[in-house]
């Protein structure tokens, strides 16, 4: 198996980035989402009630900062704000973060038609990994939800593909009506890393489920929990329109406590670079 596709998302709930390749830190990947845009009251705006998030890129820049873009909007510089005032935030096992500052905060609230701020988290050390996510004593994060890293496989992709395109042929042999979809982009799930197979069977759908440790290149992780989705990943990413899939589909087929489930969490054990391409072993 080798590691197929590598993103990250500057910015927690906005537009991803493709990478070659990405250095591992103890809390993710090197500029994956160490900002994050939150309301008047520090409360945590995601693309669950804010899809035009979906609309900003942000790109990051060689001191750190970002270059941010969207729609009939200039392009606008965020230097990294070292000295920024202290924001209360209503994360998980995160107390507060640093304000990008008011030009700022105006961009991102003209692009999302409401009153936002754009912080930074200035040290994820300070964000501790939660047990109830595998975490242990020393394991830290970004802002990610849950934890350090998503990884997916095209195997469990096809899958669900497969899955949709045969459900929707029942349906419609009961007078269902609905036509054919395109296939779900893996964006939909907002991967980091992506798996694919060196060659045929080798890589089962839902096969990461099962993984304990993963190896890509020479860097060692470990599985923290499966990942529970939510209706984010029912938003097509360039319309901005709401469906019905994944998460119609993943209930029928791959639910269970309450919850549907797609990639596993994982947990950086060591710390180096990794790159399309690089052999991945599991155990």
């Amino acid at each position: 198996m080798r590691l197929s596709s590598l993103y990250i998302y500057p910015i927690k709930s906005t537009r991803g980035l493709e990478r070659d390749a990405a250095t591992v830190e103890p809390w993710g990947l090197e500029h994956d989402r160490r900002w994050m845009v939150v309301d008047e009251t520090g409360q945590n705006i995601t693309a669950r009630t804010a899809q035009s998030l979906f609309t900003i890129t942000a790109t990051p820049g060689r001191d750190g900062g970002l270059v941010l873009t969207a729609p009939d909007r200039p392009a606008f510089r965020v230097p990294t704000p070292l000295s920024g005032e202290p924001v209360p935030v209503g994360l998980s096992r995160l107390d507060r973060a640093l304000s990008a500052g008011a030009a700022a905060d105006a961009w991102v609230s003209a692009v999302l038609s409401r009153v936002a701020r754009l912080v930074w988290l200035d040290d994820p050390q300070r964000r501790e990994l939660g047990a109830h996510h595998g975490g242990m004593t020393t394991d830290v994060m970004n802002l990610a939800d849950a934890g350090p890293l998503l990884l997916t496989s095209t195997a469990s992709l096809g899958q669900l593909n497969d899955w949709i395109i045969a459900d929707l042929e029942g349906r419609s042999g009961q007078g269902g009506g609905e036509t054919n979809p395109e296939p779900l982009p893996m964006m939909r799930f907002r991967p980091n890393v992506v798996i694919d197979a060196d060659h045929a069977g080798e890589l089962r759908p839902f096969a990461e489920e099962s993984w304990a440790t993963v190896r890509i290149g020479d860097v060692r992780f470990r599985t923290g929990e499966l990942c529970d989705r939510c209706v984010m990943t029912t938003v097509d990413h360039l319309t901005l329109a709401r469906g019905k899939e994944p998460i119609r589909t993943l209930a029928r087929h791959h639910r269970w406590d309450g919850s549907t489930w797609f990639g596993s969490r994982l947990i950086p054990v060591t710390v180096g670079t990794i790159r399309v391409g690089d052999p991945v072993v599991v155990a």
